[in-house]
């Protein structure tokens, strides 16, 4: 029997896109769903939304199964809220494929950095971070996953971009109707690079916001950030024109703004490690991405 391990999230969005796609592929949606209630259950503990019966490391033997070799195992971790409180989140667990191949999901506060390092051969991570680490800056804007790989400097990292799971939540232009009517302009790539002024983005997204725009269209613009306890569209609103994450965008319109232009896909993508990928490793990755994902996005 032959073990493809597979770096994915501990929590949240990402690891339930990598779920959902296993139980497509695979047919355990009973795992899927198991995993995924109960890291929401414990999501909700966590933020104080949810009573709990027993303290987190009971809850935490309740959920183990030492008599089933695939049944999901988990772990504690410090959660950023105040007080930081013990969370549990996803470990691993092992899902057979066929009679002489498994993969084993292991959880990764950052999974992309764990196939950096050459720990593993494929993992999950969001499309964001890879953006942020090593995809190179340019003066033309990145606008498509199709265009990531291309502006990864092989020198800098062996790790490449396979595909998406098409978990897909936009960076998406916000412009007030005063900014557009006084650059008398749609909310579009086009005003940006006619905009000069404040420019409101999150933090952490600086450098991914320099590559979805390039560098040219943000000559004559200055970031600036939501203060600590500032709503981002609020923030934006306040500013006239920035970037944020939207699904429908009912949020930034409670605000006076309006979507505008989509101007890079945020979602889960499956990575690959070259130099660590075997044969059984490319069975798995051909496994995980559907013909519903469309082609295969990485160089061969």
């Amino acid at each position: 029997m032959t073990t493809v391990s597979v770096a994915v999230p501990r929590k949240g969005r990402p690891l339930e896109a990598v779920l959902d796609r296993l139980a497509d592929e695979t047919g355990v949606a009973g795992l899927a769903d198991d995993v995924i209630s109960t890291l929401r259950y414990e999501k909700a503990v966590t933020k104080g939304e949810q009573s709990a019966t027993g303290d987190v490391y009971e809850r935490l033997a309740t959920y183990s199964d030492d008599e089933d070799p695939h049944a999901p195992e988990y772990t504690l971790v410090r959660d950023d809220r105040s007080g930081m409180p013990r969370r549990i989140v996803f470990d691993s667990v092992v899902v057979p494929v066929d009679e002489d191949l498994q993969l084993q999901l292991v959880g990764r506060e950052e999974p992309f950095r764990a196939l950096r390092k050459h720990e593993m051969p494929l993992g999950f991570d969001s499309a964001d971070l890879f953006l942020e680490e090593v995809v190179e800056l340019r003066a033309e804007p990145l606008a498509e996953l199709g265009e990531v790989n291309e502006r990864v400097d092989p020198r800098d990292t062996d790790v490449r971009l396979v595909a998406g799971l098409g978990d897909t939540v936009w960076h998406s232009l916000l412009v007030t109707p005063e900014v557009a009517a006084e650059y008398d302009a749609n909310p579009t790539r086009e005003l940006v690079d006619a905009y000069e002024g404040d420019f409101c983005i999150s933090p952490r997204y600086e450098r991914l916001v320099e590559g979805v725009l390039g560098t040219a269209a943000i000559e004559g613009i200055e970031f600036t950030y939501p203060g600590a306890d500032h709503e981002e569209e609020a923030a934006i609103a306040e500013t006239g024109i920035g970037v944020y994450l939207t699904v429908s965008g009912g949020t930034a319109r409670e605000h006076g703004l309006e979507v505008g232009e989509h101007l890079f896909p945020s979602e889960t993508v499956l990575l690959k490690s070259e130099p660590e990928v075997t044969a059984a490793a490319e069975r798995v990755a051909d496994l995980l991405v559907s013909a519903e994902t469309g082609t295969r996005l990485a160089a061969q």
